[in-house]
Parts: structure tokens; sequence; C-alpha cells
């Protein structure tokens, strides 16, 4: 099982050079969801307004399974379904990423199509700030009051924050695990709390 994913650390652009005259525009964003996704689109879309296409594709969640491709008018699956091919082949997720075509005179074809749209996301890419992080899971966990400093003392350690803390005979609240680290926390919290910890998920 995978435990880290690559993404996208801070938004990018890269505009290759003229094919034909074309401008061909790559934007590249982190999105975790459609509405990310479809806002970064719009961004785009309002910054270039007078543009003659904004094709786009995007790979969504930490297994990159969410994916969308959009040809904004071009020939069908020659814009589109480029820029998604290299996103996958970079295996990049949590991505959005939109070519903006300014078109120069020249018609390209379907085949030339592609090569302009898919190289302009393929280039960005390669440049782009990419960054692994860890995939994580969120735990519920529950403790006596008085487990409080011993466990505290486990999140400092871990940097870990508990989310959705609510405190009265019992501490419960959420914690984000990196997947990886789930095994050693769980015994470190039975140990710190003498088994009276409870600890249920992942949500």
């Amino acid at each position: 099982m995978a435990t880290t994913y690559v993404t996208l650390e801070a938004p990018f652009r890269f505009e290759p050079e003229r094919t034909k005259g074309s401008r061909f525009i790559a934007d590249l964003g982190p999105a975790d969801t459609t509405g990310e996704a479809l806002a970064f689109v719009d961004r785009v879309r309002q910054e270039f307004p007078d543009a003659s296409h904004h094709c786009y594709a995007w790979s969504l969640g930490r297994d990159g399974l969410e994916t969308r491709a959009n040809d904004d008018g071009e020939p069908g699956g020659s814009a589109g379904r480029p820029i998604l091919a290299q996103i996958e082949g970079h295996g990049v997720a949590g991505i959005v990423c939109v070519v903006t075509r300014y078109f120069g005179g020249t018609k390209l074809g379907v085949g030339g199509l592609m090569r302009a749209y898919g190289g302009a996301a393929g280039q960005a890419l390669d440049r782009a700030p990419l960054v692994t992080k860890p995939i994580t899971e969120r735990w519920r966990i529950a403790f006596p009051y008085e487990c409080s400093g011993a466990l505290e003392g486990l999140f400092h350690a871990r940097g870990l924050s508990l989310l959705e803390a609510q405190y009265g005979e019992r501490v419960e609240g959420v914690v984000v695990l990196p997947i990886a680290d789930v095994e050693a926390f769980q015994r470190e919290v039975q140990e710190g709390s003498g088994g009276r910890a409870r600890l249920q998920g992942p949500l």
C-alpha cells in the first residue's frame, strides 16, 4: 500500500515557444475537490478572457482516481486527454492543469493539437514545484482526563493536534495520522494511557 503521494506545492505557469503562431499557456493548480478544480479553471478563464480555448484536465484524490478531461471546443480527444496523460505520466495527484490557446492563424490538425497541448502540460510539469506528502487518515480518540499529560506529550512529539476536541470526564477528539505511523501511534497511545484510551478509525 502506498504511504505517500506526489502533488503540486504551489500554482505554476509555463509558456513554451509558439507552435505555428499559436500560443499555449499551461497553468497548474493544486486541487483536492471538483469545486476547487473548477474554481481554478474559472480563474484562468477570467485572466485570459480573449483566448481561443481553455482546455483542461485534473487528477484528484490522493490516489488520483478522480479524473476529468475537457477539450473546450477543440476536436474531441485532441486537448484534454493529452493533458491528462501528462498528469498521469508524471504520477501527480491533487492537481488541475489548464492549457490556454491563442489561435495563431494556422490549423494544427488533431495530431498537432495533441502534441501542442500535451507538450505544454508536460513541460510545465517538468518544471513545477512538486512535493511528496504522506497519505493520512483521520482517527477518533477518547481517553480519561487524567491521561491528558502523557498523551498530549505524545501528540506534541509526533507533531499532532487534537481536532474537534471536547473536554469532560473524558477527552475526545480527532487526530490526522500518516498511515505509515498508525500502528506505532496505536501502540504508544495504549502504553501512555495504560490501555484506557479508545481509538476508532479510519473515519
